[in-house]
């Protein structure tokens, strides 16, 4: 197994840079090498144990992560103070030299921290999660600031609090257990359509990464199932719950 080094990588379906984005890798996250293929690699990421290829990188395979990134985007500082480059949440990093409240991860490259988690650290309030992606740009495949998509935007819950869950919305369908009547609406449910999902942040609205609008935002849930049925002529598959 190899870590990634890059701070953020798109996941393509083929080895070919105009093929379909699917997913990205982020800094320190787990990975296996299954094939290599001139300046590309098929790999299958460890923690959803999701398949495609990404562009040969910068990977490590000595590395024990000791926290994680808990803000949208934790900044890196050079040696001189300045800022140029930023982790994405649930980046894993190693710290190694501290010195004046302020972390090395890479030689060279510092973060303040308080602006990062121990890796063992549990989030129970999935909101802390959810609201930090308000507003960022809808991005079919994306996971980080950059952009992110609708299961995306449900598969980081989990991820950050170091469990299991699947990439997909079809394979979250599957994976999710419960299916609760439609009609009472809680904080905590997660709403499937074929191809999109959402969660409740109270008995009357969701939060979600919606396309059509192009970014992650706040709506009320009857209505927002009133216009995917009428736009995209598409009803609830499966009601479930974080």
């Amino acid at each position: 197994n190899l870590y990634s080094r890059a701070l953020v990588k798109n996941i393509y379906k083929s080895a070919n840079s105009n093929s379909e984005v699917i997913s990205q890798i982020i800094y320190g996250e787990k990975l296996k090498v299954l094939k290599k293929k001139k300046n590309w690699l098929k790999i299958k990421t460890i923690s959803d144990k999701y398949i495609g290829y990404i562009k040969n990188s910068k990977t490590d395979k000595n590395f024990n992560s000791t926290h994680k990134c808990h803000l949208l985007k934790t900044k890196i500082y050079n040696r001189k103070g300045n800022v140029n480059e930023y982790l994405a949440f649930n980046s894993r990093i190693t710290i190694g030299k501290i010195k004046n409240g302020y972390g090395e991860f890479e030689k060279g490259k510092w973060i303040k921290l308080n602006q990062i988690k121990k890796k063992s650290f549990v989030e129970k309030n999935f909101l802390k999660i959810v609201n930090k992606f308000l507003g960022s740009k809808y991005l079919w495949g994306g996971k980080t600031y950059k952009g992110i998509d609708c299961s995306a935007l449900i598969q980081l819950i989990y991820l950050f609090n170091n469990k299991f869950f699947p990439r997909d919305t079809k394979d979250q369908i599957k994976f999710s257990k419960k299916n609760f009547k439609k009609k009472n609406f809680k904080k905590g449910y997660i709403i499937y359509w074929k191809g999109h999902v959402a969660i409740c942040i109270n008995k009357k609205k969701l939060i979600h990464a919606y396309g059509p609008k192009k970014k992650v935002l706040i709506m009320n849930i009857k209505d927002t199932i009133k216009i995917i049925k009428k736009t995209a002529n598409l009803k609830v598959k499966k009601i479930s719950k974080i």
